[in-house]
């Protein structure tokens, strides 16, 4: 069954779905009445669609705000989009919320850095790294005549190898 127009009985060619406080709100409207609500207008089925997601974006970052901008250097936000460099070290505090969400999403939730191995790095190649750095602290007190603490960390590596049975 093809949607009447809300406002008038004519069919309705712009459909929009909103959720708002958790309630669903539809309208159906004509293009008439979705160009007067700023939905949509006549001539943007026509337009191309980078211009339709650019017009999108640029209407969703006014409602969410002032642009950022960094005190130092005064590079906004939208500058940072379109080149894709910051202008100075402040820009990370002063863009930090939405530049946050970006980093989270670039390193896979990560927000700091916790060394080289990527989190989904395989735990036996995170052991067998971890042994190779005990190994090699083990050969530096021998170099250095610390017969103590080769002997402790000789037990240390057996225990490790251990643990792998």
């Amino acid at each position: 069954m093809k949607q009447k127009c809300d406002k008038c009985h004519r069919p309705a060619t712009v459909h929009e779905v909103e959720i708002k406080k958790g309630q669903k709100i539809e309208k159906h409207l004509c293009d008439d009445h979705a160009a007067e609500e700023g939905i949509a207008t006549k001539d943007a089925y026509h337009a191309p669609i980078n211009e339709l997601l650019t017009n999108f974006v640029k209407s969703h970052h006014e409602k969410a705000g002032p642009p950022q901008k960094c005190d130092s250097c005064q590079m906004t936000f939208a500058e940072f989009r379109e080149h894709s460099l910051l202008g100075c070290p402040q820009c990370y505090t002063a863009m930090d919320s939405v530049l946050g969400t970006l980093l989270e999403r670039a390193h896979e939730g990560g927000t700091h850095h916790v060394g080289k191995a990527p989190q989904h790095f395989e735990d036996g190649e995170r052991r067998h790294e971890q042994l190779l750095r005990m190994r090699s602290r083990l050969e530096d007190a021998v170099s250095a005549e610390d017969y103590e603490l080769a002997a402790r960390l000789r037990d240390d590596i057996l225990r490790f190898e251990g643990q792998d049975s």
